[in-house]
């Protein structure tokens, strides 16, 4: 007989698969959501803080990984006191694939209607989970896309106030290795 009362490993570790070996980086809740939200153009930890109503210890503690990690990268913006903004680098970039997909599954099944819709920088057609844009066909990198408030989005979204958002980031970032 099974014990359900197994507790839960806190790693993946023994695993040999790279869908864990990925867990391990970005499978801790918030992280997922910290990176979506720094694509969407929260940079400084405040903001970050406000965009998701996550505990300040629980946000340094992923940033710091992810930092560490080579998903982000600190960006110093202010001598005194020191502070640093977060920007993704080429290994946080290519999160952009999950995201998309993942927001495509949720807005499937999860959503009477999408809170955020990708479109096509270049001729505003919506994007789908494979990054396919629905007017032209093209397939779409994290640079040929704009993020605007979708039909789901509630009247305070952030979206809403700042309009279509770039997901490339405003300057070239160091690759992550």
């Amino acid at each position: 007989m099974i014990n359900s009362q197994m507790p839960l490993q806190s790693s993946y570790r023994d695993q040999d698969c790279s869908v864990a070996a990925a867990l391990e980086v970005v499978g801790e809740r918030w992280t997922l959501l910290v990176v979506r939200s720094v694509l969407l153009g929260s940079h400084r930890f405040e903001e970050l803080r406000a965009a998701l109503g996550i505990a300040t210890n629980v946000l340094q503690a992923r940033l710091t990984r992810l930092v560490d990690e080579g998903v982000l990268e600190r960006r110093p913006y202010q001598d005194h006191p020191p502070r640093c903004e977060y920007h993704l680098t080429e290994k946080g970039l290519a999160l952009w694939p999950v995201l998309a997909a993942l927001t495509d599954w949720g807005d499937t099944y999860l959503r009477d209607a999408p809170p955020v819709t990708f479109r096509h920088r270049d001729c505003g057609g919506t994007v789908d989970g494979h990054r396919i844009c629905a007017s032209c066909g093209e397939r779409l990198d994290v640079t040929d896309v704009v993020a605007e408030a979708g039909p789901g989005a509630a009247p305070d979204h952030r979206l809403r106030a700042s309009g279509p958002r770039p997901l490339s980031p405003a300057e070239p970032s160091i690759p992550a290795r």
